[in-house]
């Protein structure tokens, strides 16, 4: 009895062990389970598109996404997040114009800080015949209250404005904009201890002078592949600036020659309001002119812009801060073949800048013949003044910047050719900023 009772007792324990063991087992299975579970879930959810009903929620992810997955683009300050939120608004009007004419082009108007350019330019605008049936869409370089205000004033269409977070004008103590170690015009970055590249004429970059580049390219990106409202628009898009007065009959022009261009001039990539040499109002002949594409009133389809931007690494490391001119010297005779504009034997759009690189800034520093301008328009531009029938005149061999040409310089730092190219894959690498 005893020695049973004394090998029953000492059972006891080996049973407890086992059960301690046996429950240890299954405590590591099922955490090692959960933590498999709680795996799939994150990749499943990362790998789920996320609904717009959130709007708190999409924008902290896109914030994310931008800074944490794609260094290459700097960190914006407060004013650049504030103007990123401003370009996802829908464009205002919409109570006033509520549709979109089925094969409307939009108009792509971007600006700096010349605000008696820009009421010259809004007030042409007004009076374009059909203007109401298509969006307006302003990018702004920078962030300037007496611009906001005349945009703000546009009745006749839709319109929707965009900033450029990156704008060297929005940052004053680091790039895009001016850092305190900045080299500076000719400096030794050696000897100084400077951070810059300079250009192939020994300068050192110019934030106000590098925005202009910037400015273009980053548009060019949102427009195409940014915005809700344009990135599946398939047909033209047409690009004005601020001191390009646009007469009445310009978009039914441009309609007819858009319709036009792939029967009349199949080689043609783009249609221009403006003759490529902007002291010209045309030749007044009953043809059309297939020439070099222009810088004035110039409109191309996604099929031209996706070529463009397969040359985005030509154009971010051509040392030239002019956009137009590495276009014409570097981007365009990379295509292979000869890029003709189509447009009429008359002009629709006329450049009248009078002023400097970024100046004309205020009422005392206006340079547009003392704040006046005095542009005729004259019957035949007031409506359409193109005939179906007529044949092309093609221009060879014109003047002007070519392959070959080094370019003018100012983009030379290494900070913006990068960023360039940022600008280039943002909306297309995964993990970079969503569409806007």
């Amino acid at each position: 009895m005893f020695s049973s009772t004394v090998m029953a007792a000492s059972k006891k324990p080996r049973l407890r062990l086992r059960d301690v063991a046996l429950c240890r087992l299954l405590s590591v299975v099922f955490v090692t389970l959960c933590g498999v579970l709680l795996l799939i879930f994150l990749l499943a959810s990362n790998s789920t598109s996320i609904g717009t009903h959130d709007v708190g929620n999409v924008d902290a992810y896109r914030h994310d996404l931008k800074f944490a997955k794609w260094p290459d683009l700097p960190q914006l300050n407060d004013l650049s997040l504030r103007l990123e939120k401003l370009n996802r608004l829908p464009p205002r009007n919409l109570d006033l114009h509520p549709t979109l004419a089925k094969d409307h082009i939009i108009v792509v108007l971007y600006v700096h800080n010349r605000p008696q350019y820009l009421k010259v330019v809004v007030e042409s605008l007004s009076r374009v015949a059909g203007i109401s049936e298509t969006l307006l869409i302003v990018s702004h370089d920078g962030y300037f209250e007496d611009m906001n205000k005349i945009i703000d004033g546009i009745r006749f269409c839709q319109v929707k404005q965009i900033y450029a977070p990156y704008s060297p004008h929005l940052f004053s103590d680091r790039f895009p904009g001016v850092s305190a170690n900045d080299c500076k015009d000719k400096d030794d970055a050696l000897k100084k201890r400077c951070e810059g590249n300079p250009d192939q004429y020994g300068n050192h970059r110019s934030p106000r002078i590098v925005s202009l580049k910037h400015h273009w390219w980053w548009m060019m990106n949102t427009v195409w592949d940014g915005l809700r409202e344009t990135r599946d628009h398939s047909g033209h898009v047409l690009f004005i600036e601020e001191d390009h007065f646009i007469f009445p009959n310009a978009y039914r022009n441009l309609q007819v020659l858009t319709s036009l261009k792939p029967r009349k001039c199949p080689d043609c990539y783009a249609a221009n309001l403006a003759p490529s040499d902007v002291n010209s109002r045309g030749e007044g002949w009953a043809t059309l002119i297939a020439e070099r594409m222009g810088n004035v009133g110039y409109s191309f389809n996604r099929t031209v812009w996706r070529k463009i931007h397969n040359k985005a690494k030509e154009f971010c490391f051509f040392d030239d801060y002019n956009w137009d001119i590495t276009m014409w010297a570097t981007v365009y005779p990379s295509f292979g073949s000869p890029v003709y504009t189509l447009r009429a034997p008359r002009t629709s759009a006329v450049h009248f800048g009078r002023c400097g690189l970024h100046q004309g800034q205020g009422e005392n520093k206006a340079c547009i013949d003392n704040g006046m301008v005095n542009i005729n328009v004259e019957d035949p531009d007031t409506v359409s003044n193109i005939e179906l029938d007529w044949e092309v005149h093609t221009y060879q061999n014109q003047p002007g910047y070519k392959a070959g040409f080094k370019g003018w310089g100012g983009w030379g730092d290494d900070r913006d050719r990068h960023l360039c190219l940022s600008f280039a894959k943002m909306y297309h690498s995964k993990g970079t900023a969503y569409p806007l």
